[in-house]
């Protein structure tokens, strides 16, 4: 039986649409190996697909077809922390998870390379995939074929501030509330603050990072979705966040957050539920550079 570990991943970074994105320490876990049938579970007793409509069977046979594998059947044990439909990359996880896990059971014959362009076909963009697989922060661009990917090891003083409400929001309908066309000007916006976040994060110049996820490309569209959201960003700010944004398509809300700041979350969730927020949870979280791992 393979044991995989896979972290959450929060995408876009605020300006970054679909292009930058970051693994965190929190976690799924799979075991998996090879059957005669189809065998899926939950160890935690969430729902998910048992059958061969599952995420992670699906990416597993894929990966088999393109090894010129017949792919019998599978048991897999998944173990779901990650929540679904908030923003945190659970779908992406099921993704790797199936890869890696297929790709260690034929012997690895396909490279990591390999492996981040064939999630991204999968997916349809890299911005999740990427660094749930590969760890730390990747800027990765998708050609509809190929990914070309930057990974970097991050190493500061600063909590990733998870604030996930109890409701769900799907990709396909965050999706849809986008424009079509955006102004010039909007993309200019967006390039300069993406490049500025980066920068930023990776040389410590934490003050930038609140003026380095302001966005035009989905934020503003997709806030509206999101009840109280405005609010919540408020609270975070005041109570000393670098930087706030919506975390992939949302709904949670991501807030970075000094290492020092040490009642952070304390004070947010109080904050919440005064505001009558009760159903909000705070995650505090770190970068994870490692990516999936077997264990």
């Amino acid at each position: 039986m393979i044991n995989i570990r896979i972290p959450a991943t929060s995408a876009n970074l605020g300006a970054g649409f679909d292009a930058l994105g970051l693994a965190l320490t929190y976690y799924n876990y799979v075991e998996m190996e090879e059957s005669d049938v189809i065998d899926i579970s939950s160890a935690d007793n969430i729902k998910i697909p048992q059958d061969e409509n599952n995420l992670i069977y699906i990416s597993a046979k894929d990966l088999y077809n393109v090894c010129g594998k017949k792919l019998q059947g599978l048991k897999i044990v998944q173990t779901n922390n990650i929540p679904m439909a908030r923003g945190l990359g659970s779908s992406s996880a099921c993704i790797i998870a199936g890869l890696v896990g297929a790709n260690t059971m034929l012997g690895n014959p396909l490279t990591k390379d390999d492996l981040v362009d064939l999630a991204a076909q999968i997916e349809g963009h890299p911005d999740n995939t990427a660094p749930a697989l590969l760890g730390g922060i990747v800027t990765a661009v998708f050609d509809g074929k190929k990914v070309h990917w930057v990974k970097q090891e991050v190493f500061t003083k600063l909590k990733f501030v998870a604030i996930i409400p109890d409701f769900e929001l799907k990709t396909e309908k965050a999706r849809a509330c986008l424009p079509k066309e955006i102004p010039h000007k909007d993309a200019v916006y967006n390039l300069s603050r993406a490049a500025l976040f980066s920068a930023s994060l990776l040389t410590g110049k934490f003050e930038n990072l609140r003026t380095a996820v302001h966005d035009r490309l989905h934020q503003p569209y997709r806030m509206s979705l999101i009840p109280n959201a405005r609010e919540v960003f408020d609270i975070a700010y005041n109570h000393g966040a670098y930087g706030v944004y919506l975390s992939g398509a949302g709904p949670t809300i991501m807030a970075i957050v000094d290492e020092n700041n040490t009642y952070f979350a304390g004070k947010m969730k109080f904050s919440l539920d005064n505001a009558g927020l009760s159903g909000w949870q705070v995650h505090e979280l770190h970068i994870d550079n490692n990516g999936t791992a077997l264990i």
